[in-house]
Protein backbone atom coordinates (compact mmCIF):
# COMPACT_ATOMS: atom_id res chain seq x y z
CA UNK A 1 0.00 0.00 0.00
CA UNK A 2 1.52 3.37 -0.86
CA UNK A 3 1.44 6.20 1.01
CA UNK A 4 -0.94 8.15 -1.13
CA UNK A 5 -3.60 5.43 -0.50
CA UNK A 6 -2.73 5.42 3.43
CA UNK A 7 -3.38 9.49 3.90
CA UNK A 8 -6.16 9.24 2.09
CA UNK A 9 -7.59 6.73 4.29
CA UNK A 10 -6.85 9.39 6.97
CA UNK A 11 -8.51 12.07 5.45
CA UNK A 12 -11.41 9.98 5.08
CA UNK A 13 -11.44 8.68 8.97
CA UNK A 14 -10.99 12.09 9.84
CA UNK A 15 -13.91 13.53 8.47
CA UNK A 16 -16.55 10.72 9.02
CA UNK A 17 -18.10 9.95 12.15
CA UNK A 18 -16.21 6.23 12.15
CA UNK A 19 -13.73 6.01 15.80
CA UNK A 20 -11.81 2.70 14.60
CA UNK A 21 -10.69 0.99 10.83
CA UNK A 22 -9.31 -1.65 9.93
CA UNK A 23 -7.84 -2.46 6.17
CA UNK A 24 -5.82 -5.44 5.36
CA UNK A 25 -4.14 -5.39 1.50
CA UNK A 26 -1.95 -8.21 0.78
CA UNK A 27 0.22 -8.91 3.99
CA UNK A 28 -0.47 -4.67 5.19
CA UNK A 29 -2.47 -4.52 7.79
CA UNK A 30 -3.73 -1.01 8.75
CA UNK A 31 -5.72 0.13 11.89
CA UNK A 32 -6.35 3.79 12.58
CA UNK A 33 -8.51 4.52 15.22
CA UNK A 34 -9.69 8.52 16.24
CA UNK A 35 -8.62 9.22 20.08
CA UNK A 36 -10.97 10.62 22.16
CA UNK A 37 -9.42 12.41 24.95
CA UNK A 38 -11.15 14.93 27.48
CA UNK A 39 -9.76 18.62 27.29
CA UNK A 40 -6.22 18.92 27.90
CA UNK A 41 -5.79 21.65 31.06
CA UNK A 42 -3.06 23.40 31.83
CA UNK A 43 -1.71 24.20 35.08
CA UNK A 44 -3.28 27.38 36.63
CA UNK A 45 -6.41 26.97 34.14
CA UNK A 46 -9.70 25.61 35.93
CA UNK A 47 -10.83 21.83 35.01
CA UNK A 48 -13.83 22.15 32.77
CA UNK A 49 -17.00 20.71 34.34
CA UNK A 50 -19.93 18.72 31.69
CA UNK A 51 -23.23 20.37 31.83
CA UNK A 52 -25.44 19.22 34.99
CA UNK A 53 -28.29 20.07 36.57
CA UNK A 54 -28.39 23.43 38.46
CA UNK A 55 -27.70 23.17 42.60
CA UNK A 56 -28.68 25.38 44.77
CA UNK A 57 -26.75 29.07 44.45
CA UNK A 58 -24.67 28.16 47.45
CA UNK A 59 -23.51 24.63 46.71
CA UNK A 60 -22.82 25.68 43.51
CA UNK A 61 -20.18 28.20 44.88
CA UNK A 62 -18.80 26.19 47.04
CA UNK A 63 -18.20 23.83 44.02
CA UNK A 64 -16.44 26.56 41.72
CA UNK A 65 -14.35 27.44 44.59
CA UNK A 66 -13.66 23.84 44.79
CA UNK A 67 -12.71 23.36 41.07
CA UNK A 68 -10.75 26.42 41.06
CA UNK A 69 -8.73 25.07 43.31
CA UNK A 70 -8.06 21.29 41.70
CA UNK A 71 -5.14 21.64 38.99
CA UNK A 72 -3.18 19.46 37.00
CA UNK A 73 0.06 19.14 36.55
CA UNK A 74 1.09 18.38 33.41
CA UNK A 75 3.83 16.57 30.91
CA UNK A 76 5.41 19.02 29.21
CA UNK A 77 7.68 16.67 26.89
CA UNK A 78 7.13 13.12 25.55
CA UNK A 79 9.67 10.46 27.90
CA UNK A 80 9.59 7.72 30.20
CA UNK A 81 7.80 9.30 33.76
CA UNK A 82 10.11 8.24 36.96
CA UNK A 83 8.55 8.97 40.17
CA UNK A 84 12.24 8.49 42.13
CA UNK A 85 15.48 9.90 41.34
CA UNK A 86 16.51 6.42 41.57
CA UNK A 87 15.10 2.44 41.70
CA UNK A 88 15.85 2.33 45.27
CA UNK A 89 14.87 5.81 46.79
CA UNK A 90 11.30 6.99 47.96
CA UNK A 91 9.45 8.59 45.29
CA UNK A 92 9.70 12.73 45.08
CA UNK A 93 5.89 13.04 46.45
CA UNK A 94 2.85 10.46 47.10
CA UNK A 95 -0.91 11.15 47.01
CA UNK A 96 -1.46 13.94 50.28
CA UNK A 97 2.36 15.95 50.32
CA UNK A 98 2.18 19.33 49.79
CA UNK A 99 4.61 20.54 47.65
CA UNK A 100 6.44 23.83 47.33
CA UNK A 101 6.87 26.22 44.06
CA UNK A 102 9.99 24.85 42.79
CA UNK A 103 9.50 21.09 43.93
CA UNK A 104 10.89 18.43 41.99
CA UNK A 105 8.00 15.88 41.61
CA UNK A 106 9.00 13.41 39.40
CA UNK A 107 11.72 12.77 36.53
CA UNK A 108 10.94 12.82 32.63
CA UNK A 109 13.79 10.64 30.85
CA UNK A 110 13.96 11.96 27.40
CA UNK A 111 16.09 10.81 24.17
CA UNK A 112 18.75 9.89 27.59
CA UNK A 113 18.68 13.24 29.07
CA UNK A 114 16.93 13.39 32.61
CA UNK A 115 14.28 16.10 33.40
CA UNK A 116 13.50 17.34 36.94
CA UNK A 117 9.68 18.54 36.91
CA UNK A 118 8.59 21.05 39.07
CA UNK A 119 5.87 22.41 40.78
CA UNK A 120 4.95 25.19 39.58
CA UNK A 121 2.90 26.67 42.50
CA UNK A 122 2.84 25.42 45.90
CA UNK A 123 -0.18 22.89 45.93
CA UNK A 124 -1.42 18.88 47.51
CA UNK A 125 -0.84 16.20 45.22
CA UNK A 126 -4.21 14.43 45.23
CA UNK A 127 -3.52 11.67 42.88
CA UNK A 128 -0.64 10.38 41.19
CA UNK A 129 -1.96 9.13 37.10
CA UNK A 130 1.07 7.34 35.82
CA UNK A 131 2.84 4.66 36.76
CA UNK A 132 6.43 4.26 37.25
CA UNK A 133 8.55 3.86 33.86
CA UNK A 134 5.45 4.66 32.24
CA UNK A 135 6.09 6.52 28.59
CA UNK A 136 3.68 9.91 28.85
CA UNK A 137 2.83 12.14 25.75
CA UNK A 138 3.48 16.37 25.51
CA UNK A 139 0.61 17.27 27.39
CA UNK A 140 -0.68 14.12 29.52
CA UNK A 141 -1.00 14.58 33.09
CA UNK A 142 0.99 13.71 35.59
CA UNK A 143 -0.47 14.73 38.68
CA UNK A 144 -4.10 15.93 40.01
CA UNK A 145 -3.18 18.64 42.95
CA UNK A 146 -5.40 20.93 44.99
CA UNK A 147 -3.67 24.17 44.64
CA UNK A 148 -2.93 25.67 48.32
Amino acid sequence: MDLEKIEGLVKIIENSSLTEFTIKDGDVKITMSKLTHPPVITAGVPMASAPAQTPEPAAAQEKAEEKDDIQLILSPIVGTFYSAPAPDAPAFVKVGDRIKNGQTVCILEAMKLMNEIQAEFDCEIEAVLVSNEQKVEYGQPLFRVKKL
